[in-house]
């Protein structure tokens, strides 16, 4: 009997003991000679939060720490992302400048400065970032990057990107380019809303597109594929923010992101499930869920789903809407399913719609710098039907295409 206890136990506890597949950017660094000298003698500034963890789930500042010696050089400096070193703060919150337990300082990047100063430099020799992204440009930690990556070219330090994997895949690409008059903190980038890129391509990217001259080395990850989602990797998913607890709201985040800060309909922030339900006091489960499944896009099924937000939109009030479900993640297409619920809710709740569209001026900004563009807030309004909303920018996206390839990482492909 305890036998087979024993060998039932391990049935159930293998997956976490399981090998990942992949093997992260730190992991590579850290057994490569070639980029281990490249630490030699160096003081060392790490762009970092709770997200970037090994295999054997430690951390890379704690890694960096416990290597420094052996390999001769100092941890001089901690940056810290929007959320926190640790991931605690919430979306948009200040953060200052702290020390660690052992005394290094960790500068805010998501406080009363974006940017990395002068001051915070000046005792750097070298840069490395290593943080999870989550696929989607309005997620602020890749706009962090390139704001280090121009601020570290004009000082002349070199950075080092640890690469891992875009938790979506690396073929789905969707959405609106970046126009240059909406360029932010939340879009700073001129690629699709949904690149299919990983932090390194993007870094990679960024730096020739935009000609930053920043001497830049990006350590690939080994056993990656671009079918992969996160969960494909066997990696451990450490939430990134407060409301993306699970690598699979990776996939929802650019399904109803958008729509969320015009403070139409709850999204699911708020609730158990944020990012991956649509509802509001004055929809129809029923109907809004059968007009979304008439139009049989790609991917996606519409479920339809009654429940109560703990806080946020519509906190304490019954809703109803529908929960978004997943049925092939190579084929769905994030930001234009969003875009057909905008377009069916304005075809069942005009009036509603049309109240909602004269929300204040704020979120009709921040709306249009997630966008990337006020072209669709503009055709939103008119009542444009769905193809006027998913051909936004198809010529610029057909363009990305073709300069994207140059940047992608040939080990990806095979």
């Amino acid at each position: 009997m305890l036998k087979k206890l024993v060998v039932f136990f391990l049935f159930i506890l293998f997956p976490l003991f399981a090998t990942p597949k992949v093997t992260v950017g730190i992991d590579v660094l850290l057994s490569s000679d070639e980029y281990l000298a490249t630490l030699k003698k160096k003081k060392v500034g790490l762009i970092t939060n709770q997200t970037a963890v090994n295999k054997q789930l430690l951390t890379t500042r704690e890694l960096l720490k416990r290597n420094a010696a052996k390999h001769g050089y100092t941890l001089a400096a901690l940056f810290a992302p929007e959320h926190g070193i640790n991931g605690s703060a919430h979306a948009s919150e200040n953060i200052q400048d702290d020390k660690d337990a052992a005394g290094i300082p960790i500068y805010s990047l998501h406080g009363k400065t974006r940017r990395p100063t002068t001051e915070m430099l000046k005792n750097i020799d070298l840069l490395i970032y290593d943080i999870q992204d989550i696929g989607s440009r309005s997620y602020t930690y890749i706009t962090t990057l390139f704001y280090v990556m121009e601020e570290a070219a004009k000082h002349k330090i070199p950075v080092i990107v640890l690469d891992r994997p875009n938790p979506i895949n690396g073929t789905v690409i969707d959405g609106p380019m970046l126009e240059a008059k909406w360029k932010s903190m939340v879009g700073y980038i001129n690629v699709p809303y949904c690149h299919g890129m990983t932090i390194g391509e993007l870094a990679q990217f960024f730096n020739e597109e935009n000609e930053i001259d920043c001497k830049l080395t990006i350590v690939p990850m080994k056993g990656w594929n671009r079918s992969m989602s996160f969960v494909d990797t066997g990696l451990p998913w450490i939430p990134t923010s407060p409301h993306i607890p699970e690598p699979s709201t990776t996939f929802y985040y650019p399904i109803t992101g958008l729509l969320g800060e015009l403070q139409i309909v709850n999204i699911g922030v708020g609730y158990t499930l944020p990012f991956k339900v649509i509802g509001a006091p004055w929809i129809n489960a029923a109907s809004f869920s059968k007009q979304l499944n008439s139009k049989k896009f790609p991917g996606v099924h519409f479920l339809p789903f009654y429940y109560k937000p703990f806080y946020g939109r519509f906190s304490g009030e019954e809703c109803e809407g529908v929960q978004i479900i997943i049925t092939d993640s190579l084929q769905f297409k994030p930001v234009s399913t969003q875009y057909l619920i905008i377009s069916v809710l304005n075809s069942l709740y005009p009036e509603k719609m049309k109240e909602a569209y004269s929300s204040s001026k704020l979120q009709k900004e921040m709306f249009c710098k997630v966008n990337g563009t006020d072209e669709i807030y503009h055709r939103m309004i008119a009542m444009n039907s769905l193809d006027k909303l998913t051909d936004v920018h198809k010529k610029e996206k057909e363009e990305f295409l073709t300069v994207r390839k140059k940047y992608l990482i040939a080990a990806y492909d095979e």
